[in-house]
């Protein structure tokens, strides 16, 4: 009999991590899903909810699960709450859990544009968190997504609820370019780098096969729908983004699109042999809205 495999899941109720644990769920892997707060369980799942993932109430349940999937991650920091907290020493906290529990396998969501060279404050925190999962001896698998869409990710969200009052805000001109994967591939790469040798001690961009400009994103994504396309200016959107931590976009939202990275897709569709879902086919058919 094939021995099924375990699978412990951080940031259980993150967009990425309620679509991964329902496909892994019906493709019969057994789940471990650990959250801050409460969310709803899938068959063969035991549910976890610690505020500080305490060592005490995590590491009996997991020992010797196979694979670990990190996917806790802060985007926007603030006085209360920064980047070297969440992604620099929590993952040093969940790299330390999994190797008390024996489990060999740790699998990591970096973030397009991270490298030695960044200057970006959440690429750099995500750079050093690559580096403790990097020398901590774990096979390991750390994935660099661009925009990772669907139903519920928090860009969509942002387009929907920009869409309900009639006018989507582009800052600047627009012109640089995104390079967005479909969620509904990402859980099928996911699944693939859970026990296939060619994932092991890899670090893969993790980006669609479709690139185009941010403002091609919005117009196909309100196609359908009587919105108007406002720009606002880039210098105007940095000062809000600075000044006001409830600003639609962020500092670093910001360096991030203007950042202009391009993804190595081929190798992703090369180390996958998958067959990828177009973002501009989906963005076409309205399924977002």
């Amino acid at each position: 009999m094939v021995k099924r495999i375990q699978v412990v899941v951080t940031g259980a109720n993150g967009f990425v991590a309620k679509n991964l644990r329902k496909y892994l769920s019906q493709n019969n892997i057994d789940l471990i899903s650990i959250s801050r707060s409460d969310f709803k369980e899938y068959k063969n799942e035991f549910k976890i909810i610690s505020k500080n993932y305490d060592e005490k109430i995590i590491i009996n349940k997991i020992k010797n699960s196979d694979v670990l999937i990190h996917l806790v991650g802060l985007g926007k920091q603030s006085v209360n709450i920064d980047y070297e907290m969440i992604n620099v020493e929590f993952t040093k906290h969940i790299v330390n859990l999994a190797k008390k529990a024996k489990i060999k396998k740790i699998i990591y969501n970096s973030g397009l544009g991270v490298s030695s060279k960044t200057s970006v404050g959440y690429f750099i925190s995500k750079y050093k968190a690559e580096k403790i999962i990097i020398n901590s001896g774990l096979n390991y698998t750390i994935f660099r997504p661009s925009y990772i869409v669907g139903k519920d990710d928090l860009f969509t969200k942002f387009l929907k609820k920009q869409i309900e009052i009639k006018t989507i805000e582009i800052p600047g001109s627009g012109n640089y370019s995104i390079q967005p994967i479909s969620i509904n591939d990402v859980v099928k790469i996911f699944l693939q780098s859970l026990d296939q040798i060619k994932f092991k001690n890899k670090i893969i961009d993790l980006v669609g096969p479709d690139y185009f400009t941010f403002e091609q994103y919005v117009k196909l994504f309100s196609k359908k729908t009587k919105t108007k396309i406002k720009k606002i200016n880039l210098e105007n959107a940095y000062y809000d983004a600075i000044t006001n931590s409830k600003s639609d976009f962020g500092v670093d939202d910001l360096n991030i699109l203007i950042g202009n990275f391009k993804g190595n897709y081929n190798k992703l569709q090369k180390i996958t042999q998958m067959k990828f879902e177009s973002v501009i086919e989906l963005l076409k058919s309205g399924r977002l809205l």
